[in-house]
Formats: structure tokens, C-alpha cells, sequence
């Protein structure tokens, strides 16, 4: 079993990870070049910046997702200067099942990781209140086996990834999310 460090390192940077996407590409830089952190969490991120932290991302390009996370955790990287890489789940199967969320292979995971490469905290999939939401709207679909399913499936995804893509306020969200869970594992005297 392979340790942080070696993930890491095997991982791609973030422009190799953008530059190879193929799916949902024009979305997450449209979120990126939209997203603006509020001036509070900048300095809280960059009070972070002297932990030197890393990051190792489990994700794939199809994820709606990581479509919504990504960019928006990008840009606190950016104010953190956490140096990240980009592991794609369908090809590292070994880390993605050390991080499994409720025996699912959920992505994005973010693994936080510090210079010896010890884990310091992970997050993801989503954000408690995506998830609610997401869950709310799943309720209205119908049954799997249902020969609507399908129809219906491809409505609720392109009405959720219109929705990722616009709402400035589950950008925040998202975070929000991270951000609590950083400050519970990393001292920063900023604050």
C-alpha cells in the first residue's frame, strides 16, 4: 500500500488535470474565474499558508461534483498555497478505497496532508447542505427499474449541474465546509 507521499507524487498538477479534462472543463473554470472568497476566509486561508500543507484529490472529470468543489477549493488553495495534485479515482482504485463514503466510491475527496506526508484531515464528497439538497431532489425520481429512471436521471443531473454552476451561494457553501474542517485540525494564530 502506497503512502501519501508516493500519491502525491504520482498525482497530476492541477494544470495537467484541467488541460486533460474532457468533460464539465468549461464549467469548472467558469466557477474558478466567478468564485470570490470572502475577505474573512482569504485571511483565515492564509493564515494556513505557514502549515505548508498539501493536498492529493481524488476525482474525475465526469463528476458533477468535483465540477462545483473543485474550482471553488482551488481558489482557497490559491490564498493557502497548498500545493495540490489530482488523482483520478477509475485508474488508482487502491486510494480511492481507503476513502470510501459509506462504501461508495464518492468523489471529490481532498486529503490534507502535511510535509511528511501524514493525513491531517479529508473532506468531501459534498458539503452537508449539497447533500441534503441533492437528496431532496433525488426523492423525486422514480424507482431505478422504472423505465422512466433513466429520462428523469438525465433531467435531474443537467438541472443540478445548471444549478452548481450558478448558485453563487453553494459555492460558499462548499467553502464554508472546507474551511470549518480545516480549522479543526490546523492552528492558525490569524484567527
Amino acid at each position: 500500500m502506497a503512502d501519501l507521499n508516493t500519491w502525491f507524487e504520482k498525482g497530476m498538477t492541477r494544470y495537467a488535470y484541467i488541460n486533460a479534462m474532457n468533460t464539465h472543463k468549461e464549467n469548472l473554470l467558469s466557477i474558478y474565474n466567478a468564485f470570490v472568497l470572502p475577505d474573512p476566509m482569504k485571511d483565515a486561508l492564509q493564515g494556513m499558508q505557514k502549515s505548508r500543507l498539501r493536498a492529493i484529490v481524488i476525482t474525475e472529470d465526469w463528476c458533477g461534483d468535483a465540477m462545483l468543489n473543485l474550482p471553488v477549493f482551488m481558489r482557497m488553495a490559491d490564498e493557502a498555497l497548498i500545493d495540490v495534485r489530482f488523482i483520478q479515482r477509475d485508474k488508482n482504485s487502491e486510494l480511492m478505497d481507503r476513502y470510501l463514503t459509506n462504501k461508495a466510491k464518492s468523489i471529490p475527496i481532498i486529503i490534507f496532508i502535511d510535509e511528511k506526508g501524514k493525513e491531517i484531515v479529508k473532506w468531501g464528497p459534498r458539503a452537508p447542505k449539497l447533500q441534503q439538497l441533492v437528496e431532496e431532489r433525488k426523492k423525486k425520481l422514480p424507482a431505478k427499474d422504472d423505465p422512466r429512471y433513466e429520462k428523469a436521471f438525465k433531467l435531474f443531473a443537467d438541472k443540478i449541474s445548471t444549478l452548481f454552476t450558478t448558485d453563487h451561494a453553494l459555492w460558499e457553501e462548499v467553502s464554508l465546509d472546507i474551511i470549518k474542517k480545516l480549522l479543526t485540525k490546523v492552528n492558525v494564530n490569524s484567527l
